[in-house]
C-alpha cells in the first residue's frame, strides 16, 4: 500500500467521491468503446498507469488521431485528508469505488496532493 504514516489522530474520515486527474498518454485499442493509458505522479513521486476505456477517464472522443496528452479524471473515493510535515495538504484515495479502476499492477489505493483533485 501506497498510504503514509505521517498522519495525525485529528484526520477526519471524509469518505467523498471525486475524481483525480490523470494525464491520459496515448491510446491503446480501438476496441469498443476504446482503450487508453493514462499516467498519474503520486504525492511522493511514483509514477503509476491506467489502461481501460475511453469513458471511464473522460467524456471526449478519443482515437488514435487525437492529441496527446490530454486531461483526464479517475472517479474515486476519499478515504481521508491531511497535512504532511512539509505542509502539503494530502489525500488518500481508492480508485475502486466507484468503477474498480486499477492501476496497471493492481493497486487502487494512492496517497495524492490535494490539488490533484476535483469536484465530481
Amino acid at each position: 500500500m501506497v498510504f503514509s504514516h505521517t498522519s495525525t489522530p485529528s484526520q477526519q474520515m471524509n469518505n467523498s467521491m471525486k475524481a483525480l486527474t490523470v494525464q491520459i498518454v496515448r491510446f491503446i485499442s480501438d476496441s469498443q468503446p476504446g482503450w487508453v493509458e493514462c499516467r498519474l505522479r503520486d504525492a511522493w513521486g511514483q509514477e503509476w498507469a491506467f489502461v481501460d476505456k475511453v469513458p471511464i477517464f473522460t467524456k471526449a472522443h478519443l482515437d488514435e488521431s487525437s492529441d496527446y496528452p490530454q486531461l483526464g479524471v479517475i472517479a474515486c473515493l476519499v478515504k481521508r485528508e491531511w497535512r504532511d510535515k512539509d505542509g502539503r495538504e494530502l489525500c488518500a484515495i481508492d480508485t475502486k469505488m466507484p468503477w474498480g479502476v486499477e492501476a496497471t499492477n493492481g493497486e487502487t489505493c494512492f496517497d495524492v496532493l490535494t490539488e490533484q483533485m476535483i469536484e465530481y
